[in-house]
C-alpha cells in the first residue's frame, strides 16, 4: 500500500516534478530542433537548372533564419537572385547587407554576455571577411549584366575601400587582398576606358595572388598576365612592360591588333558548393564512471556527428551523471568541385568560330579554410572558458537550490537541479556553423575578344577525371563592335 504524501511535501513533489518536466523539455528541445533543408533544396533546385526555384526557397525560408541571421539571409538571397538574372531586386539586397555590416559593427554588451553564457549562436551573423568582399562582388557583377557600367566601378571602388579597412583592421590575417576581386575592378576599369586605374588593379590582384598562394592554392591566371603585359604596352610602361615579359618569359604573348571593332565576352562560371562547417564536440570526463559513460555513448553513437536527437539524449545523461564538460568547435566540411575547366566555343552566323578556356580565379573553401585555422585558437580558448563557467554555475544552482529547500528535501532537490542544470549546459554547446552557403566552391573565369555578329555559344565544364562535369550549356549572342557581354554560369558538380 502507497504511503499518503504528507501536506508538508506537497511542495517538494510538486517543485520537484516543475523543475524536472521544464528541464527535460528544455534539454530535448535543445537536441531535437529540426535541421533545415533549405541548402538541399536550393543544391537540388541549381543542380537541376532551375535557379528562380532556389531563390523562392530562400524567399520561403526568410522567418526561418531569424534576426540574429538577417545579413546571412540577405547575402543567401542576393546571390540566389543573381544567379536567377535577377540583377536589380539582387542588387537591392545585397545594398541591406552592406548596411546591416555597417550597423554589426557595434555589437552591445548583453548579447555577448548571452552568447558567451550559452554558444555563438546567440551572436548575430556577421560574415567572413572574404564573403563581405564578395557582397561587393556580386553587386559588381549584377550592375556589369544590366551593362551599367559606371555603376560597376562604384562597386570596384567599394571593394578597394572595403580590402583596404579590412588590411588595417586585422594585419595578422592572411586575407588582406583578393587577387579575383581586383582582378574583376581591373576588367571593370578597362571596360570603361580607364587604363591606368585598370593597370593599377591589375598590378594589385597579381601581387595579392602571389601573397596568398601558399595557402589559397590558387595560381595566377595566365588571362592576368597577358593583360599585364597588354596594358604595359598600351601605356607606353617600358621598363614594367620589360619586368613582365621577363617574369612570363613562358608565356605565349604578342601585341594584339588593337581594334575598336572588336567585342568582348567575359565567361565567369561558379562551381562546386561552398565548404559547409558542422560541430566538432568534445566531451571531457572528469571522473572514470564519466569516462566510462562517454565511451559508451560515443560508442553507440558513432562518435562526434551525430544527430540532433542523440545529442539531446547525451545532454540528459551527461547531467544526471554530472561529471561531463563537453566543449563545441567548428569543423569545416569541404565540398569541391569535380571542375578542371571549362571550354567555350563560339560560332557565328557567318561561319567565324572562336575558342576559349575558363581558369580558376578564386578558391573559396581555400580562404574559408584559411580563416578557421587562423580563428580556431581563440574559438577554443572562448569555448572551453564558457564551459568551466557553465560547469560552475549549474554547481552553485544545485547547492543553492539545496539549501533553499531545507535540511528534508534539499539533498534531493539540489541533486536534481544540479543535473537539470548540468543538461543545460551540456544541450545548449554548439559551435558557430553558419557561412553564405549558397556561394561556389570555386570562381573560374575567361576572356574572350571576337568580331561583332551574332554567335552561338556552348560552353561544357570539363570534370577532373575527365568527361563533363554538368550540363552542356548554350546561348545565343548579339555583339556589337567595342561592346562587352559578361556572362555567368552555374556548375554544381
Amino acid at each position: 500500500m502507497t504511503a499518503p504524501v504528507r501536506e508538508s511535501d506537497r511542495p517538494t513533489c510538486s517543485l520537484l516534478r516543475s523543475l524536472f518536466s521544464s528541464g527535460l523539455t528544455l534539454a530535448l528541445l535543445a537536441g531535437c530542433a529540426s535541421p533545415s533543408q533549405r541548402y538541399l533544396l536550393v543544391d537540388q533546385s541549381l543542380q537541376a537548372g532551375d535557379a528562380k526555384r532556389a531563390d523562392t526557397v530562400i524567399e520561403q525560408a526568410q522567418q526561418e533564419y531569424g534576426s540574429k541571421n538577417r545579413l546571412l539571409y540577405l547575402m543567401d538571397r542576393g546571390m540566389t537572385l543573381h544567379l536567377s538574372e535577377q540583377y536589380q531586386p539582387s542588387n537591392a539586397i545585397l545594398e541591406q547587407a552592406d548596411d546591416e555590416i555597417e550597423r554589426l559593427y557595434t555589437r552591445t554588451i548583453r548579447t555577448e554576455t548571452k552568447a558567451f553564457l550559452l554558444n555563438d549562436t546567440e551572436l548575430p551573423f556577421e560574415g567572413e571577411p572574404f564573403e563581405q568582399v564578395m557582397i561587393n562582388v556580386v553587386k559588381a557583377l549584377n550592375y556589369a549584366g544590366l551593362g551599367q557600367w559606371d555603376e560597376a566601378l562604384v562597386e570596384a571602388r567599394r571593394i578597394d575601400h572595403r580590402l583596404n579597412v579590412l588590411a588595417d583592421a586585422d594585419s595578422k590575417s592572411s586575407y588582406t587582398d583578393d587577387g579575383f576581386a581586383r582582378y574583376l575592378s581591373g576588367i571593370l576599369y578597362e571596360i570603361t576606358g580607364d587604363q591606368n586605374n585598370a593597370f593599377v588593379a591589375y598590378r594589385r590582384a597579381y601581387e595579392a595572388y602571389g601573397q596568398s598562394r601558399a595557402w589559397s592554392r590558387t595560381p595566377v591566371p595566365s588571362e592576368l598576365r597577358r593583360d599585364l603585359l597588354r596594358i604595359t604596352d598600351r601605356l607606353h610602361l617600358s621598363t614594367e612592360h620589360q619586368e613582365y615579359k621577363q617574369t612570363f618569359a613562358d608565356l605565349e604573348w604578342q601585341p594584339p591588333a588593337d581594334s575598336p571593332q572588336l567585342a568582348q565576352v567575359v565567361l565567369i562560371s561558379y562551381n562546386g558548393r561552398a565548404p559547409r562547417k558542422e560541430d566538432m564536440f568534445i566531451d571531457l570526463p572528469i571522473s572514470l564512471d564519466a569516462l566510462s559513460l562517454v565511451l559508451l555513448t560515443k560508442q553507440f553513437g558513432h562518435g562526434n556527428h551525430q544527430s540532433r536527437e542523440a545529442r539531446g539524449t547525451e545532454s540528459l545523461l551527461y547531467g544526471l551523471n554530472g561529471r561531463v564538460v563537453r566543449v563545441a568547435l567548428p569543423r569545416l566540411v569541404s565540398q569541391k568541385s569535380q571542375v578542371q575547366f571549362g571550354d567555350i566555343a563560339m560560332t557565328s552566323t557567318t561561319g567565324s568560330a572562336y575558342q576559349g578556356r575558363t581558369e580558376l580565379a578564386h578558391n573559396l573553401t581555400s580562404a574559408a579554410e584559411k580563416r578557421l585555422e587562423e580563428r580556431l585558437p581563440g574559438i577554443s580558448v572562448k569555448s572551453v572558458a564558457r564551459a568551466a563557467v557553465k560547469f560552475t554555475l549549474a554547481e552553485g544552482i544545485g547547492r543553492g537550490a539545496q539549501a533553499a529547500a531545507g535540511k528534508d528535501a534539499g539533498p534531493l532537490i539540489g541533486l536534481v537541479v544540479a543535473a537539470i542544470a548540468k543538461a543545460l549546459a551540456i544541450g545548449t554547446e554548439e559551435s558557430d556553423t553558419r557561412s553564405w552557403r549558397t556561394l561556389p566552391d570555386e570562381i573560374h573565369i575567361a576572356r574572350l575578344w571576337v568580331q561583332p555578329g551574332e554567335y552561338d555559344l556552348r560552353y561544357r565544364a570539363a570534370g577532373r577525371l575527365g568527361g563533363t562535369a554538368g550540363r552542356e550549356v548554350s546561348r545565343t549572342l548579339s555583339l556589337k563592335a567595342g561592346e562587352t557581354r559578361l556572362l555567368t554560369e552555374r556548375v554544381m558538380f
